[in-house]
């Protein structure tokens, strides 16, 4: 008989580690995704609060200023993931939101003096700053959490994406139409994140064994579902084993997770960030039906991001589906039939409103299955490389958010003709399709052999080379059986 596990407390630190990513990632976002609210409301004041200052910026003016946020954001994701891991994700996370909370307090105080160009250069920096989130994110997911729950943990932090995007669409809407006027857009978002960065401040730690807060019970339970690789991720051999580039860059699995992810990002960021203009331009929607409405496809997404949490939870636990085929048919709902949505969007004019925003309300809310389905198979990959892995995967993902406005600037001449916005819907659907076929193909949910510590050594001279794509549950059971033989022989 298999002795109860104690994990501490019901509600203990890896839970609130998993909470302040929550909220990093839910307060980043709402400052990423406001300017798609703002750029409206600053070029239509009419629509908002008229007491505040119109610009007459052009379609192409409009769209830089959406896509340089990426451009910025693009550059720090790979460097993102070897800072994260030489100075702590607390330390790394701290200087990423702060930066970008500060840069998102200037625009007010700018754009009046600097035009559209100063709010380009703002956003770049911004960016620049934000790149450094998500490797922290996961590398202090693999730090935090233990192997039977990080599916789960995982997924709970990561759908601060959802909310985040939520609150930048329907919460900006209403406060650009309030007496904030769209200034307060920038104060309110940029207001948050210096909060955040206080209570990052005293509550977070890289390490379980950093915590001042945590249980020993909860500590031992970390430690005993952690694999031996993981000291690695906890800086006991820092600078002793170095990055094994040329396994990560030659591992087709990682590939298959770069492309993935890429199509996910192509798809869900030109529905982001072009949906006010969309509602607007063919739907004929005025900005506070334009916040409501742009905001119901995130809403199903944030309450979808669970469902799918449930779902895999009951699977797994109930051995229904292993771990990669939760992952590959996810990810295939959540790609697969948004394209065809996405199809079908394309031919709804202003007379079939109501079909469009439900059509496209399930689009966005199918599409919360991605996160499980592909955001989190870079700890499966590497959990001692994790944030790594994810700046790598992230550089190539955020290329695509600096095309696509472009590229929808090019398509969409008339911001009123259906058939434009056609072209743009088509694109991203078999951008949707053709990129989780690659992803079923050669996606894959081990840890491979590249991760181990041992891999660089030469066989021979102690290096003990583990066998291909070894499971890490397997190594987590072998722990189990170790420490419970120990406690028979001593009891």
């Amino acid at each position: 008989m298999t002795a109860e596990i104690n994990k501490g407390p019901l509600l203990g630190q890896r839970h609130l580690q998993v909470f302040l990513l929550f909220t990093s990632i839910v307060v980043n976002y709402i400052a990423k995704f406001n300017a798609s609210v703002a750029v409206v409301a600053m070029t239509d004041a009419e629509t908002t609060n008229p007491n505040f200052p119109e610009y007459d910026w052009t379609d192409w003016q409009k769209q830089y200023i959406l896509s340089s946020f990426f451009w910025g954001y693009f550059i720090t994701q790979f460097p993102g993931g070897y800072l994260c891991r030489r100075f702590g994700a607390k330390r790394t996370m701290l200087i990423s939101t702060l930066g970008s909370s500060v840069l998102g307090l200037l625009p007010p105080l700018c754009v009046s003096w600097g035009g559209w160009g100063v709010y380009c250069g703002l956003r770049v920096i911004q960016g620049f700053f934000q790149g450094f989130m998500f490797p922290c994110v996961h590398a202090h997911l693999a730090a935090w959490c233990p192997v039977s729950e990080r599916n789960r943990l995982g997924a709970l932090a990561n759908t601060g994406i959802e909310c985040g995007t939520l609150l930048s669409i329907f919460v900006s809407g209403i406060i650009a139409s309030g007496s904030l006027g769209w200034p307060g857009l920038f104060y309110v978002s940029g207001g948050l994140g210096v909060v955040w960065c206080v209570a990052w401040i005293f509550l977070a730690a890289n390490q379980p064994n950093e915590s001042k807060f945590i249980s020993t019970a909860e500590l031992n339970y970390i430690n005993a579902e952690r694999p031996v690789t993981k000291e690695l991720e906890a800086g006991e051999v820092e600078g002793k084993v170095p990055v094994p580039w040329r396994g990560i860059l030659t591992s087709l699995p990682v590939w298959a997770l770069v492309v993935a992810r890429s199509a996910h990002s192509w798809g869900f960021s030109t529905l982001q960030a072009e949906i006010p203009t969309y509602m607007k331009g063919v739907l004929n929607m005025d900005m506070k039906k334009n916040a409501l409405y742009s905001a119901l496809p995130y809403l199903a997404m944030w309450c979808m991001s669970y469902v799918y949490l449930i779902i895999s939870d009951v699977l797994l636990n109930r051995k229904i589906l292993s771990l990669t085929g939760i992952r590959k048919t996810f990810n295939t709902l959540a790609l697969w039939t948004p394209a065809v949505g996405l199809i079908a969007v394309g031919f709804l004019g202003e007379d079939q409103k109501t079909l469009a925003v439900v059509l496209m309300t399930a689009n966005v809310g199918i599409n919360a299955g991605s996160t499980i389905g592909s955001a989190l198979n870079t700890i499966d990959l590497s959990p001692n490389y994790a944030g790594i892995l994810m700046g790598i995967v992230n550089s190539a993902a955020n290329v695509v958010p600096i095309l696509t406005p472009l590229l929808v600037g090019v398509i969409v001449q008339d911001p009123n003709s259906r058939t434009q916005w056609q072209i743009v819907f088509i694109i991203s659907a078999a951008v949707f399709f053709l990129g989780n076929l690659f992803y079923l193909v050669f996606g894959r949910m081990q840890s491979q052999p590249w991760d181990h510590p041992d891999y660089l050594l030469p066989k021979g001279n102690g290096g003990v080379l583990p066998p291909a794509e070894k499971n890490e549950e397997t190594i987590v059971r072998e722990k189990r059986k170790s420490l419970e033989s120990q406690k028979v022989a001593l009891g």
